[in-house]
């Protein structure tokens, strides 16, 4: 729970201090499809499937910070520094560079109480590296179709 409330607050700092990119509905958009897209993702690997869970089995209040507050945060960083104009191979060294720091932080909320919450059934943490890269290329499409809806509204 110590890792968790750390990262939270460490995580959503650097998140707004360093935003430069994502205007105010950019990042309500974000986050609010990534809360969606990790819920229905977790109502199937976790719920349904056991893969994984937060702090334990069962559906808890506790369940809505990394659900809500935690993996947000880290979209906004991603989306912000994603290199959109540089070459193809920048872009891509960018999403493996998110995915190992993605897999070292889901390696560490695997630690024991109090640091860790995070518990494997089945996943282990190549299912995360295998998976990671499709999620942040779903998220990166939704943020570019928002960018392409807000800019039809001044034409």
């Amino acid at each position: 729970m110590i890792g968790l409330i750390i990262a939270i607050i460490l995580f959503n700092f650097i998140a707004f201090k360093t935003n430069k990119r994502l205007t105010a509905n950019q990042i309500v958009h974000s986050w609010i499809f990534t809360i969606a897209f990790h819920l229905i993702f977790d109502l199937i690997i976790e719920f349904k499937y056991e893969g994984y869970w937060y702090f334990d089995k069962k559906v808890d209040w506790i369940d809505l910070l990394p659900h809500t507050v935690l993996l947000t945060s880290v979209i906004i960083m991603f989306l912000n520094w994603y290199p959109f104009k540089s070459k193809i191979i920048k872009q891509i060294l960018h999403i493996i560079f998110w995915v190992i720091g993605i897999v070292l932080y889901e390696a560490i909320a695997l630690l024991p109480e109090p640091w860790g919450y995070f518990s494997y059934g089945w996943w282990n943490l190549w299912y995360s590296a295998i998976i990671d890269p499709i999620l942040l290329l779903i998220v990166l499409g939704y943020y570019k179709w928002i960018c392409k809806l807000e800019n039809m509204l001044f034409y």
